[in-house]
C-alpha cells in the first residue's frame, strides 16, 4: 500500500489513472490465480495454496495491490518513451522476473518449488510479461493513452 501511495504522488497521477492502475491490478490478481493454478496443472512449478476462500481474497487483493503501482510507473514510461518504452520494460520483467521467483524458490522451498528444464522459465516469463501487459492494457482502457494525458509533452513543446 505505500508504494501504491508512493507511485500516485511520484508519478503525479490522476484519480482517473490511479482508478485505472487499480482496475489493472484487479483483472492481473485473476490472471495471477489462474497462472499458478496453470502452472501446477501443467507440471512448471508447485506452489502449495490453500484453495479455500479465505485465502484465495486474500490472495487476490495482496496481488491487486502490489501490481497497481507498477501500471503507473509503465504509464509514465509510455508517456515519455511511447510504445519501445513499454517494450523495454516488458523485456526487463522478462528477464528480471524468473531470477527472482528462483533466488525465492530457492530460499524459501515450501513456497514454491520448479520443475527442471528451460519451460518453467520461459513460463514464468510469460506469466511476468502478461501481468505487465495486461494490467498496463486495462489502466489504458479506461485512463486512456499516455500521450493524450494532460501531463504529457506534446512535440512541439521543447523540454
Amino acid at each position: 500500500m505505500v508504494e501504491l501511495v508512493a507511485a500516485v504522488y511520484f508519478t503525479r497521477a490522476t484519480s482517473r489513472r490511479v482508478v485505472g492502475a487499480l482496475a489493472g491490478g484487479a483483472a492481473v490478481g485473476c490472471m495471477g490465480l489462474g497462472a499458478i493454478a496453470l502452472g501446477n496443472a501443467l507440471g512448471f512449478w508447485r506452489v502449495p495454496i490453500f484453495w479455500t476462500p479465505y485465502f484465495l481474497a486474500l490472495f487476490y487483493l495482496g496481488l491487486a495491490i502490489s501490481c497497481s503501482p507498477i501500471y503507473l510507473i509503465t504509464w509514465r514510461v509510455a508517456r515519455r518513451f511511447g510504445w519501445r518504452g513499454l517494450a523495454v520494460c516488458l523485456g526487463a520483467v522478462a528477464i528480471i522476473g524468473p531470477p527472482r521467483d528462483y533466488l525465492i524458490a530457492a530460499t524459501f522451498p515450501e513456497w514454491m518449488v520448479f520443475a527442471p528444464g528451460v519451460a518453467p522459465i520461459l513460463a514464468d516469463a510469460a506469466t511476468y510479461v502478461g501481468i505487465v501487459a495486461l494490467g498496463h492494457a486495462v489502466m489504458r482502457l479506461i485512463a486512456g493513452p499516455a500521450r493524450e494525458d494532460r501531463l504529457a509533452r506534446r512535440p512541439w513543446e521543447t523540454a
